[in-house]
């Protein structure tokens, strides 16, 4: 690009803070924010490194997104170097991005908390607490109804669904609202996105006071957290929060820089105790970059949809005030030790960095030995029953080589003594989410499957039928054989391949054991979750049937039989469990 073509285009650009991409076609080259774009995007006239200087000349032109506050530009910066890889900035290897809510492009738009928003979409965020995000949205569908479902469920469907029953959808998809009401609730939720919070907190707070009128306290003070949710939302993370003096996590980093990578140790502490270290490689520095302007990518991208911890120590400070600024918001201590026990702490994450990206390196191991390109997210599958009742799966992930406990999943299987089937209805499940674009997780590079040759093949099976091209393998209990689709493989009990697939395997078998014995000793919790179950109720099904399996296994008809279980409620019970 013409320096002087820069200029006239900065020239056109707005002083509000955002987000300013520069690209060659369609690819991206660079992201960046600013406070003020027009400042920001003329100083690349003049680039300060050869990077950069090359970064310029390469680029075709220059797309800008403005944001509300600085805060949103900061995050919306970290989500698209996450999404694009840009070659020019500085990246981190993962997939965390921050939560956005997105109405999507359709006559009857849905609304959902994503990471990766589709094409035509209205978006919104990004946001730092995900939780509050969810807590957020459904209480926008509880008061405006918009639904929640997939495309392909809206369009098949003849009754209206569970949703509806629970009060979290207007049912448009059987004509229960009419197309220009729906609209109309549309238009009020992003209003409340806008800015406007009384939109929502309004009719929150008129509930909240009824409940408390008719004594319904436990309600009452569910709304009234609700209502703090709601009410604090548009802050941000703009106003300060005072840090917690009983700090029960923290995290320690340290950064080795060496040419154009960098690798930043982290180490994790609960209760001053050691628990967890990990370390990341981050991409694409210009020789000589301070491990200041490392920290700074690291933590904005890092730390997307992962629990920031109460504090973080650190050899040196963030080379960006916006970045220090964040953390204090969402309160984050942000300490730089000089002596003592945290100092010698950030020395230790120092060493650590300093072994380098590939000193025991398990995942690139595992990857070679497998003959694959990277392994850095692995999906793990398991199936737990007791002679073929309360069958259960589970799919556990990691990346990086640590649990990834947000991204687990678990699913309830039909009845039945054959480990085969049941994990060929799990994987099968699994793929057909992803392919259908129902899973908001990104795809794994790698499957393992908990057993040997016939789990395997079944998992395999499940993978052809749907056309989900992921690569998967099995761990064998027995001799912790390595089973792959082109054979079986003995390795070292200290290979560092096996010892990631082994955390996988076992991870994936307790939390599907776990499960398990949750259905199987808990069947009151069960039916707790029905809407229009009472005590009484409970009791009477449970009476009648003997056990919550059998409950399942019931038609309409005979749970109509049971007192207190209508038609509806009926109907409610057979779709919930």
């Amino acid at each position: 690009m013409e320096r002087s073509d820069l200029r006239a285009r900065a020239a056109e650009l707005p002083t509000d803070p955002g987000v300013y991409q520069f690209l060659d076609g369609d690819d991206v080259l660079y992201v960046g924010k600013a406070v003020d774009l027009r400042d920001r995007v003329r100083s690349y006239a003049d680039p300060r490194g050869e990077r950069i200087r090359r970064m310029v000349d390469r680029a075709e032109s220059i797309d800008v997104a403005v944001t509300d506050t600085e805060t949103q530009a900061l995050l919306l910066e970290a989500n698209l170097i996450k999404r694009h890889q840009p070659r020019y900035n500085v990246r981190l290897k993962d997939d965390k991005s921050y939560p956005l809510v997105q109405l999507t492009d359709h006559r009857i738009p849905r609304i959902e908390v994503t990471r990766d928003p589709d094409p035509g979409a209205t978006v919104f965020g990004p946001f730092t607490d995900k939780g509050r995000v969810e807590t957020v949205v459904k209480a926008l569908r509880e008061t405006y109804g918009l639904r929640g479902c997939s495309d392909h469920k809206y369009a098949n469907r003849d009754r209206p669904c569970l949703d509806y029953e629970m009060g979290l959808c207007s049912a448009p998809c059987t004509g229960e609202i009419d197309v220009d009401a729906y609209r109309e609730d549309v238009e009020s939720v992003i209003r409340f996105f806008e800015g406007e919070t009384g939109v929502l907190a309004d009719p929150l707070r008129r509930e909240m006071e009824s409940a408390a009128e008719g004594e319904q306290f436990e309600r009452a003070a569910n709304l009234h957290d609700r209502l703090d949710a709601v009410e604090s939302f548009h802050a941000g993370g703009e106003e300060a929060i005072s840090a917690q003096s009983d700090e029960r996590t923290v995290d320690v980093l340290g950064v080795a820089v060496e040419g154009d990578t960098a690798t930043v140790a982290r180490l994790h502490s609960e209760r001053g105790q050691l628990v967890d270290r990990s370390r990341h490689r981050l991409d694409a520095l210009e020789g000589g970059e301070r491990s200041a302007a490392v920290l700074t990518a690291f933590l904005t991208q890092y730390y997307a949809e992962r629990e920031l911890p109460d504090a973080i120590l650190c050899s040196e400070r963030p080379d960006d005030a916006d970045v220090t600024s964040w953390l204090r918001a969402e309160g984050v201590d942000l300490r730089v030790p000089g002596a003592g026990r945290e100092a010698k702490l950030v020395d230790l994450a120092l060493k650590n960095a300093r072994r380098g990206p590939d000193h025991d390196d398990e995942l690139g191991a595992l990857a070679d030995a497998l003959g694959l390109g990277s392994v850095s997210r692995i999906e793990g599958f398991d199936v737990s029953h007791a002679q073929g009742k309360a069958v259960v799966g589970s799919n556990v992930c990691f990346v990086d080589g640590s649990a990834e406990k947000s991204a687990y999943r678990r699913k309830r299987l039909a009845d039945g003594n054959d480990d085969y089937a049941r994990m060929r209805e799990l994987v099968r499940w699994r793929a057909e989410r992803a392919v259908e674009g129902r899973d908001d997780r990104p795809d794994p590079d790698l499957l393992l499957i908990d057993g040997g040759e016939g789990q395997l093949g079944a998992a395999t099976d499940a993978l052809a039928e749907v056309g989900w091209d992921v690569p998967a393998v099995a761990l064998a209990k027995e001799r912790e054989l390595v089973v792959t689709p082109d054979g079986v493989r003995d390795w070292d009990d200290d290979h560092p391949a096996l010892h990631v697939l082994q955390r996988v395997r076992d991870e994936a078998h307790r939390f599907a054991v776990q499960y398990h014995q949750t259905l199987r000793d808990d069947v009151r919790t069960v039916l707790e979750d029905v809407p229009g179950v009472g005590e009484q109720t409970r009791r009477a099904l449970l009476r009648r049937f003997g056990s919550v399996e059998n409950v399942r296994a019931a038609s309409t008809a005979d749970l109509t039989d049971v007192p207190g279980v209508g038609e509806q409620t009926a109907r409610t019970i057979r779709e919930r469990l």
